[in-house]
């Protein structure tokens, strides 16, 4: 935002001239202090000696260009001054800055004679940043339009102007600082710090009859986005040019000049950071306004002359009305501008207009956001509106308007306007103050600071706090322009940019766990780590999924739909991994490369459950196993790898009994080629392991013949019981080999014969590995054999035969009493 130091000294006693390098340099400082990051200090007046008024006497073509077009100007002297121009903004009439041959501009740029197309330019029209009075470089800076008072031809600028050297400050001024969006807040600001008065304008009007009620109207249908609208009628208007003084603070902010009516309300949008518009009130149909929510398909012409359609949010039922546009229109419901960002043609203010309505209104902050991003406009209101504007400040920005408005036409020598009496005021809804409890002692700790209740009151009073000093605590009202604040570290911030954060001692970190991870996020990383190792790549895929992809991977339970999709094949939150690492599969496939492993880390979401509304999120682990020869045992492999590099202990697999119900776990995975891993001290659910059903293989198109798949809990995986970390001694004897093979019934989960061998072979069973799976010729039907091999070791001796004996006869028995089991032979 451009601040002209001239602008903040008539709010505030800023001691700084303009002329005064250093103390520029600390009011950049100081400004910096505050959080109103300064991005560039700009010198004005400078330069502006050489520059003369001119009017434009002929504009003609160049044979041969169609960019350039030559000017003649007239300086008042009897020696018109031919130039070549590429801008295009001003017309025959209008009076233009000239800088003949020899000026020097701002800058030291010296202006030489040239020669263009054939044609001697003898100077040059500058536009504002040429003469550094503004950023615009677009077009030329039209001092006063054709058919208006024109000042005196052949003075310098910066004597129409009545320029003097000034400095424009170029601030970053962030989403929370609304207040600052304007001269008053940041006067305000620099006057609390600097302990100086403030003086904020109060505009004195004269208003007359016929009253405003009797001319014009304004009302309120959708109080959800309009909190209130205001107008005030002013009739017997005549366009004049503004005042000096306006035209400048609003050129060196980057403003245009245009007339008395639109300047006025540009200036208080600049002064007060409260928008306005002015209405060509005859124009109005029914003269009136009215604000709603836009149609479908309504469209406006709005100022840029670009038409734009509204409405294309539609509301259903639980919708939220905010969602939707908000518009003005004349009281006949005729769109007439997109309320807060932009006013429409059909009713703008022209050289005709006579009577004037000023619209000053308090709009819903995400309705304007939404608008102008729909619209693709982010106009200076919309800027204030979508950050929030002071709700008690509309009467103050509408007298302002009307009150400049009057003296630019008592400046011109023009009658003056009358002010209707009234103002007309729709207001279906009220804010209260915002009260909020301070703990001294918790703003100190969050601060690093020793003040007391009434320093921290001190500090705030000078920017609109009002507080009251209780014995424990320090309630305060935050002031009506600053929407912002809602929270007691809203005002703590306040406290701390008030008392200077340069003044804050500094402390070092005392946290010796500052950048360390967290639980999760080691677990994390090392799976990553062990995964990798598999031989599989990290994959993401969307969070947002095509229900028929969870249909084909046989998810059976409720799948949370979004209530507006972009499209509808992305119109659902995954309730699982596997559809979309298949799905990833398949795209490899189709690209030449079907045989490869790949796992996920990524959320998946469920249905609320009895206890809350929001959904169940949890973060879970996916692989899939799609190599040439990967299938259950790949995934049964995979799972002990993990299981081993984690130290997971007191983990089985519990396979689902064929023809019951699955558990969703278990969705999409063969029914006897599955298993869900299971804490044994409380049951939880840790994931799943098995193949994918080939009926899912076929359904995603995928031409493998199994494909093996490994599901985990994160959460649940970081608590399951590890193992000691402590190293078991190796034993310089040999060890002993034992094979068993036991004939089981289909559900005895081979984990649990495992763990029963693993027990009976005391301290002396180094491992229990399966080495075989077999159904077929020998083994009952319902029933398989299960091959194990034993390894013994003794730490100080080599086993004898008899030792391996009576250890092999233990883990026989300890199988055949503890399960329906018999010793294959």
């Amino acid at each position: 935002m451009r601040t002209p130091l001239s602008w903040l000294q008539s709010l505030t006693p800023l001691p700084v001239a303009a002329t005064d390098r250093a103390a520029v340099a600390d009011l950049a400082s100081a400004l910096d202090s505050l959080g109103l990051v300064v991005e560039h200090v700009e010198k004005v007046g400078e330069g502006l000696g050489d520059v003369v008024l001119a009017r434009v006497a002929e504009i003609s073509a160049i044979a041969g260009a169609d960019r350039i077009r030559k000017v003649v100007l007239d300086r008042g002297d009897p020696n018109p001054v031919e130039v070549v121009c590429g801008a295009w903004n001003f017309e025959v009439g209008d009076v233009v800055p000239l800088a003949p041959v020899g000026a020097v501009l701002p800058g030291g740029f010296r202006m030489e004679r040239r020669k263009m197309r054939g044609v001697v330019s003898n100077g040059m029209i500058c536009s504002a940043r040429e003469l550094g009075l503004g950023t615009d470089h677009e077009g030329i800076l039209v001092l006063s339009e054709a058919g208006l008072s024109a000042p005196e031809l052949g003075i310098t600028v910066a004597e129409h102007l009545g320029i003097d050297a000034d400095v424009v400050f170029d601030l970053a001024i962030e989403p929370n600082r609304p207040d600052c969006l304007c001269m008053a807040g940041i006067a305000r600001d620099l006057a609390a710090l600097f302990k100086l008065p403030f003086h904020l304008p109060e505009p004195s009007i004269t208003e007359s009859d016929p009253p405003a009620a009797s001319l014009a109207t304004v009302a309120v249908e959708a109080r959800e986005l309009c909190f209130r609208l205001t107008g005030r009628v002013l009739t017997g208007v005549a366009l004049v040019p503004s005042p000096v003084l306006v035209q400048r603070r609003l050129t060196m902010a980057g403003m245009r000049p245009i007339n008395s009516v639109v300047d006025a309300s540009n200036y208080v949008m600049l002064e007060l950071g409260q928008p306005t518009h002015p209405y060509d009130l005859d124009r109005l149909s029914g003269r009136g306004l009215i604000a709603r929510a836009a149609r479908p398909g309504e469209a406006v012409v709005t100022l840029d002359g670009e038409t734009r359609i509204l409405g294309t949010r539609s509301a259903r039922p639980g919708d939220d009305i905010a969602a939707l546009d908000c518009i003005i229109c004349d009281a006949e419901g005729e769109p007439i501008g997109i309320a807060g960002v932009m006013g429409g043609r059909s009713s703008e203010v022209e050289d005709t207009t006579s009577s004037v309505l000023v619209e000053t209104a308090l709009f819903n902050p995400v309705a304007v956001l939404r608008s102008a991003r729909l619209a693709g406009l982010r106009t200076e209101a919309s800027i204030r509106f979508e950050r929030g504007v002071d709700p008690a400040g509309l009467e103050r920005a509408s007298a302002r308007v009307c009150e400049l408005i009057v003296q630019a036409a008592q400046a011109a020598g023009s009658q003056p306007p009358s002010i209707s009496r009234g103002l007309l005021d729709d207001r279906p809804v009220t804010s209260d103050p915002v009260r909020i409890a301070l703990a001294p002692d918790r703003v100190n700790a969050l601060l690093g600071t020793t003040l007391g209740a009434e320093e921290m009151a001190g500090l705030l009073a000078p920017i609109g706090y009002r507080a009251e000093i209780r014995p424990d605590s320090l309630e305060v009202v935050a002031p009506s322009f600053r929407p912002d604040v809602r929270r007691e570290v809203d005002v703590a911030e306040d406290i701390a940019r008030c008392f200077g954060y340069r003044n804050i001692p500094r402390t070092n970190r005392r946290s010796p766990y500052v950048g360390r991870l967290n639980d999760i996020q080691r677990l994390r990383r090392r799976i990553r780590r062990i995964l990798s190792g598999l031989g599989a790549h990290e994959a993401w895929t969307s969070s947002i999924v095509d229900p028929l992809d969870q249909a084909r991977s046989r998810w059976s339970g409720e799948v949370l739909r979004l209530r507006n999709p972009m499209v509808a094949e992305e119109s659902a939150l995954r309730p699982a991994l596997l559809a979309g690492l298949l799905v990833a599969v398949r795209h490899n496939s189709g690209h030449r490369h079907p045989y490869l492993r790949l796992f996920e880390i990524g959320d998946v979401f469920r249905a609320p459950d009895a206890t809350g509304l929001l959904p169940v999120e949890r973060e879970q682990i996916g692989l899939v196993l799609a190599g040439e020869s990967d299938d259950a045992v790949a995934a049964v492999q995979a799972w002990r790898t993990i299981e081993e590099a984690l130290g997971l202990r007191d983990v089985e697999l519990q396979q689902q009994a064929p023809g019951t119900a699955g558990a969703p776990e278990l969705a999409g995975l063969h029914e006897t080629r599955s298993a869900r891993l299971v804490l044994r001290s409380d049951g939880a659910v840790l994931g799943a392991l098995g193949e994918v059903d080939p009926d899912v293989i076929a359904a995603f198109s995928l031409p493998h013949a199994r494909i093996g798949w490994l599901e985990l809990d994160m959460a649940r995986l970081l608590a399951v019981p590890r193992r000691s970390l402590r190293a078991r001694a190796v034993s310089r004897y040999p060890s002993s080999d034992v094979d068993l093979a036991f004939v089981v019934e289909q559900s005895v989960p081979a984990a649990r014969v495992r763990d029963i061998l693993q027990a009976a072979g005391t301290e002396l069973c180094e491992s229990v590995e399966l080495f075989d799976v077999y159904r077929g010729p020998g083994v009952g039907e319902g029933e398989r054999s299960l091959g194990f091999r034993m390894r013994f070791c003794a730490m100080d001796h080599t086993l004898t035969d008899a030792e391996v004996a009576e250890l092999r006869r233990r883990s026989l028995e300890a199988v055949e009493s503890a399960l329906p089991a018999r010793l294959r032979g």
